[in-house]
């Protein structure tokens, strides 16, 4: 996944409040085969997108369990990547298996993260008795995760809240759809949330992201530089909302890319509440 924005509020005075609202977007190549969002088995207790890539099957950019665990991955723009690397994708589907808490369990991938080429992780426990905690780590950052206290935060290719223009463009975006959020019907939250998400405007120049990708991401600045990204072959192929209610209910919906084609799109919606 390639860019999120995230509005935490774990206790929200009004009752057509959010705790949680996430709107992110999968970048990849339309080739490299996947799965579409779904439980994972008939338990119905994991929901996300997989990866079907040979040597990274079962692997995930974004996914969440009715236990209220979440987990999230970006990966870190690098003008050069180790081939040999752990795959990143298990970061999260490892979290929505684990006992461990975020935080204990950023605490042991910070541990491991030389091992992985360049990524950003967020971890939540949702619906604790102590209330909902989320953490973050970059393997690029500092050497202990963080936790997140209430507000809203814009992830990318880089560090969290790094000010790419593309960044902060969005995060302004996002920010004016959910000071309306109580005000708007659940489907047309999602649907401003997705048109958010689509944006192709380049926001140049952007010295940061060019300092960072060198070399690698000149070719494709002006497509890289959008919120939505559109190259030949290669960009947002799936754009996810997650919504979490005062209490609990969950409205997960993602729009996802059919036949590597730009014009053809399947749009899936699952509802649960959170176990107690």
């Amino acid at each position: 996944m390639c860019i999120l924005f995230l509005k935490f509020d774990p206790r929200p005075v009004s009752k057509n409040a959010y705790r949680l609202i996430l709107a992110a977007n999968r970048d990849e190549f339309y080739h490299r085969p996947s799965k579409s969002a779904d439980f994972w088995d008939s338990s119905n207790e994991i929901l996300s997108g997989l990866d079907m890539e040979e040597g990274k099957e079962g692997g995930t950019w974004l996914g969440i369990s009715k236990k209220g665990k979440m987990a999230a991955l970006t990966n870190y723009l690098e003008p050069k990547t180790d081939k040999n690397a752990k795959g990143r994708g298990a970061l999260v589907t490892n979290f929505l298996t684990t006992d461990l808490d975020s935080f204990s369990y950023l605490k042991k991938v910070s541990s491991e993260g030389h091992l992985y080429n360049g990524f950003n992780l967020i971890a939540a426990d949702l619906n604790t008795t102590k209330g909902d905690v989320i953490c973050y780590y970059g393997n690029k950052g500092k050497s202990e995760p963080i936790f997140l206290n209430s507000g809203i935060y814009g992830l990318s290719n880089s560090l969290l809240d790094t000010p790419w223009k593309k960044l902060q463009y969005g995060k302004q975006l996002f920010t004016e759809v959910i000071k309306q959020s109580q005000d708007l019907a659940k489907e047309v939250l999602v649907q401003e949330l997705i048109k958010v998400m689509n944006n192709q405007d380049p926001q140049l120049p952007d010295p940061a992201i060019e300092d960072q990708g060198k070399d690698y991401v000149q070719p494709i600045l002006n497509k890289y530089a959008a919120v939505c990204v559109r190259c030949p072959g290669y960009g947002t192929r799936t754009n996810t909302v997650i919504l979490i209610d005062a209490e609990g209910h969950v409205t997960f919906t993602e729009r996802t890319m059919l036949n590597e084609d730009i014009n053809q799109w399947k749009t899936s919606i699952y509802q649960f509440k959170l176990q107690t």
